[in-house]
């Protein structure tokens, strides 16, 4: 079987993932507050590109509540492209388009193309020293004073052994694969590193937003992000097992564990999100000493 051109740790063209991914992007622009809730202002005829759109779920909305701005977005799959254009065409918006590309290469863009760059979990592929140059890549694209926005967050916090137990193989599995900036596979690491990346990029006024989504038993959020992890947790056992951490029958035993755990009645569970933002300087330091 021929290795595959991607580090997506899942399938990128299975239906399964594409259904997960568009349920995915509603929880995460819901429990982030919205679509800018940090409070970018998008200017008249502005441009906007979403980096590994997924199915297309944020650039559609913001065409949809922003009908003065052109969004593009771009993904690494031709099938979840095909789908958001389709998304886009059935809703009758004009203002969005969508094409195939891996953000890990240079993009077919002009310079100051955009005023606003947006990126949203790029870490379930990224790797450690792809993120420089995408950054590099991104202050290319952006005019002065345009704006990076990235949000990525950390495996959740539960109350469930099998779960917790379930999180640390992925976080180990990614930190043998490369994927991760843990230093000992406890973690992903991309949260406490995201802000320095953004200023090593150049970009000023870097901020931090935090967010976060509660999925106890209980609260609204508990089916749907327990209905994403019984997907996803399928999903993603070729990669645990291909990495070695663990036996197919305990693997299988350690989710159905899981799923019963977080289906009790005292299950808590918080899933935490860090949005960094900065912007292109307006002027370089050579420009203000001629001035």
């Amino acid at each position: 079987m021929a290795e595959p051109d991607h580090t997506y740790v899942i399938d990128p063209e299975n239906a399964g993932e594409l259904a997960r991914l568009m349920q995915q992007d509603r929880l995460l622009t819901e429990g982030m507050g919205g679509l800018f809730p940090e409070g970018q202002l998008l200017p008249e005829s502005g441009r906007l590109l979403d980096l590994a759109c997924g199915p297309g779920g944020w650039a559609l909305e913001v065409a949809f509540h922003y009908p003065h701005v052109e969004v593009i977005g771009i993904d690494i799959s031709p099938q979840v492209i095909e789908y958001a254009q389709a998304q886009a065409q059935s809703r009758g918006l004009k203002n969005v388009r969508f094409q195939v590309g891996n953000i890990m290469e240079p993009l077919a863009f002009a310079d100051a193309s955009f005023d606003l760059i947006n990126g949203r979990a790029l870490s379930g592929f990224m790797l450690p020293d792809a993120w420089p140059r995408l950054l590099a890549e991104c202050y290319r694209l952006l005019k002065p004073g345009g704006v990076i926005r990235l949000t990525e967050g950390e495996l959740p916090l539960t109350t469930s052994p099998a779960y917790e137990r379930f999180s640390s193989l992925i976080s180990e599995a990614f930190r043998r694969v490369g994927q991760s900036f843990s230093p000992d596979g406890r973690h992903l690491g991309i949260t406490p590193v995201l802000p320095r990346l953004v200023r090593k990029a150049s970009f000023g006024d870097v901020r931090l937003r935090a967010s976060a989504i509660e999925w106890s038993m209980g609260t609204e959020a508990h089916y749907p992000v327990f209905k994403d992890h019984l997907v996803g947790m399928e999903l993603i056992q070729p990669f645990l097992l291909k990495v070695g951490l663990v036996e197919k029958e305990e693997l299988e035993r350690l989710i159905q564990q899981a799923l019963a755990e977080m289906q009790q009645e005292d299950f808590c569970a918080l899933w935490l999100l860090l949005t960094v933002w900065g912007r292109k300087p307006t002027a370089t330091a050579t420009d203000k000493t001629e001035a």
